[in-house]
């Protein structure tokens, strides 16, 4: 059975210093880093998350926030002054040093800033090392090196040294050799952020690929806000050692605990970050095919709008209809709208980001239609409220498809009137 969380940290206290246990004691107390005297340095204070299994957990502050230090008490580099960590369940903190390194060997893997290859070895052979340390046979591990090495873009590069590759290159090989000791977590501290800013962005799009893949559960280190935002499912923002905030990219982005942490995120590049589920609103140009054109009418001149979307009764779906069809079809006597949709020029799903939905936006006659997983229609995205939600968008510069202006309310009741005249009833219902 799998553990609710692959790691539980708990109340996790790190101090360096010659009284690191006196330094613990006044911050629990309610003192601050700054007021431990000679008690000692606080690196990690007070800090409790848990990891669910199979997500991205990101870890994030500027420097000496404390986040590489909770990473390194997350495998035992680091001792815990205070604190517990568990690991699918199992305490790692106050454990022998045999099983620690058990723990290690079976569960967690690190992932290095700095890459951390072996110069004198090859690349298959640095990716083969966990698998020499637990006494797999030389053949075996080299195949399974050459395997992983093709899941991460390095097919063929088995042979060369690590003075052969570039940047981004060797840190593929220190994913790899991570992937190699096949654990079900991986850590990863400030991984990306020795490399170019397009190699780093390269890097960051075939962690997320080889995440849809293989279902780690990963915790990453970074102090880029953007990078948070893109790897993170759940991200934990630390300031002066402790953990302000834990939420979603768009909880962080949206909702920030406080006046640091929305500082923090104002320069985040909301476009990459924010869906379409986050902005849209509720379906209001819609109507059943099952209604009619009467009522398809009424709808369009009380919303004061030029079309509307037709659903089945699922809510997927079937068209678009205009004020002028929807009046062809009433003087024509029809009862149904079906022989008069237009098709959808645009939709989204509901976890499209923004980024991607200005042409979309731009090109749709209506607000822009958004469907779930079963392809229903669960809201809408009007420009304004796209451009509400990212500041000036980008510019048109050819023709785009528009409908015109509605049909006038006057038109609209005139139509509506003669037919019922011609019905022979008091009012159309």
């Amino acid at each position: 059975m799998t553990h609710p969380h692959a790691i539980a940290a708990k109340n996790l206290f790190k101090v360096f210093g010659r009284a690191p246990q006196t330094a613990v004691d006044k911050l629990r107390a309610g003192a601050s880093r700054d007021q431990l005297d000679d008690a000692g340095t606080a690196a990690v204070i007070d800090a409790s998350f848990d990891v669910r299994p199979g997500e991205i957990f990101v870890i994030m502050g500027l420097s000496g926030s404390g986040k590489s230090t909770i990473i390194r008490m997350l495998n035992g580099l680091h001792d815990v002054t205070a604190g517990t960590v568990e690991v699918q369940g199992d305490p790692l903190t106050g454990v022998s040093p045999s099983r620690l390194r058990t723990l290690r060997r079976e569960r967690i893997a690190m992932v290095f800033q700095h890459f951390a290859l072996l110069p004198h070895r090859t690349v298959a052979a640095n990716v083969a090392y966990p698998l020499e340390i637990r006494g797999v046979s030389k053949a075996e591990r080299l195949a399974k090196a050459e395997e992983i090495l093709a899941l991460v873009g390095l097919e063929g590069w088995g042979d060369k040294l690590p003075s052969a590759l570039s940047g981004g290159m060797k840190q593929r090989v220190g994913i790899a050799r991570a992937l190699a000791a096949d654990t079900d977590i991986l850590l990863m501290d400030e991984a990306f952020s020795a490399l170019d800013p397009l190699i780093r962005r390269e890097m960051q799009e075939q962690l997320l690929e080889l995440q849809r893949t293989l279902q780690k559960t990963i915790v990453f280190i970074t102090h880029d806000l953007n990078e948070a935002m893109l790897l993170g499912d759940r991200i934990a923002v630390m300031r002066d050692g402790r953990i302000v905030q834990i939420g979603t990219p768009e909880d962080i982005l949206t909702d920030p605990a406080n006046d640091y942490v929305e500082q923090f995120v104002q320069d985040v590049d909301r476009a990459r970050v924010l869906t379409a589920a986050n902005v849209m609103e509720r379906p209001r140009p819609r109507v059943d095919a099952s209604a009619g054109p009467r009522t398809a009418l009424r709808q369009m001149r009380d919303a004061y709008m030029s079309a509307v979307y037709v659903t089945d009764r699922d809510r997927k779906p079937l068209g678009i209809i205009t004020d002028r069809d929807a009046v062809k079809l009433v003087r024509a006597g029809e009862s149904s709208l079906l022989g008069r949709l237009q098709p959808i020029p645009h939709s989204v799903r509901e976890d499209e980001v923004l980024m991607n939905l200005f042409v979309p936006a731009i090109e749709s006659p209506l607000p822009l239609a958004v469907l779930d997983a079963e392809g229903r229609l669960t809201g809408v995205i009007p420009r304004v409220t796209l451009l509400a939600a990212l500041g000036p968008g980008p510019t048109a510069t050819e023709e785009i498809t528009v409908l015109p202006q509605p049909v006038s309310s006057a038109e609209i009741d005139a139509v509506l009137a003669d037919e019922a005249a011609a019905s022979g009833i008091e009012g159309v219902r």
